[in-house]
């Protein structure tokens, strides 16, 4: 290629010479600064373009200009819509980091509300190249998917109304009703590890809201971020006790795309030293919550 470049531009400066003898040319600008290369040749700078692997899924979505990312749109500082109808918090965020590291603008990413339940599902069938959607890490989901990170460590905690008395933490939920999302990690914690809990299952946890201050159940039960975001825009809820989960984020991907669950890897340890992961959380779920360090990666 630079080759080619080169002879052309020697030919082009040949005909210049010979139309300067003749008095009848103009002289051709100078490559700029952008356009000049190590060798001394001229780039367009469309032409430069970060390289993948040919055939990889990373260099795909690059010669596309788009992406499809699976998020949530109904949860405070991670994932919610906004008034413009784009969901905004700092899965958000993550995933703008990603598509940008792929030269993809934020007018090429195609977002789609992933609910916990179809997470999978929306995966394998190719309905999304990725989810950043608070999706906890665990061995289960591996057998249909992969994951990139994690990129925050979250814990299951309680959200309950200001007057309700009776439950400051786990230890308070026997005999209580208890909502929370159908297929999430939190769901299955506590229809494992609560028996004397009665589970209320519902599609998202906005949902889950209105029974909280009707009385139909109560208290709702998942991540601590997520329940602060709820707290944060609800002055009559408040989280109680300390989360009693490890709940690790991650990026979910198509199982055996090594190749794609590497590079992100590579993009989320990047960002945790060059200050980005610290920016894109402050300006989401760090106007409510303390700014933690962020989790080391797991390249199993």
């Amino acid at each position: 290629m630079r080759q080619r470049r080169t002879a052309a531009v020697l030919v082009a400066a040949a005909a210049l010479a010979l139309a300067g003898c003749a008095g009848d040319a103009e002289p051709e600008a100078e490559p700029t600064d952008e356009e000049m290369t190590d060798d001394g040749t001229t780039e367009s700078p469309d032409e430069e373009m970060a390289e993948f692997p040919e055939g990889s899924t990373m260099a795909e979505l690059a010669e596309a200009g788009s992406i499809t990312v699976g998020t949530k749109f109904d949860q405070p500082l991670f994932g919610l819509v906004g008034p413009d109808g784009v969901p905004e918090g700092f899965d958000v965020e993550i995933a703008k980091i990603i598509a940008s590291e792929l030269g993809i603008e934020e007018d090429g990413i195609e977002w789609v509300e992933t609910v916990s339940s179809v997470r999978e599902d929306f995966i394998e069938t190719g309905q999304v190249d990725i989810v950043v959607a608070t999706y906890t890490i665990n061995d289960d989901r591996k057998e249909r998917v992969a994951f990139a990170g994690p990129y925050y460590e979250a814990g299951q905690s309680i959200l309950t109304t200001k007057e309700n008395t009776d439950i400051q933490g786990p230890d308070d939920l026997a005999g209580k009703r208890v909502c929370t999302v159908s297929g999430s990690t939190p769901e299955a914690n506590l229809l494992e590890n609560f028996p004397d809990t009665e589970v209320v299952p519902f599609g998202t946890y906005a949902e889950c809201i209105e029974p909280l201050r009707n009385g139909q159940v109560d208290a709702v039960s998942t991540d601590n971020v997520i329940l602060a975001g709820f707290a944060a825009d609800n002055d009559d809820l408040e989280v109680r006790g300390e989360p009693f989960t490890e709940e690790p984020y991650g990026i979910g991907l198509a199982l055996e795309d090594d190749e794609f669950r590497d590079w992100i890897n590579d993009v989320l340890e990047e960002i945790f030293e060059d200050g980005r992961w610290v920016e894109a959380w402050e300006s989401t779920a760090g106007t409510v919550l303390p700014t933690p360090e962020p989790p080391a990666v797991d390249r199993y």
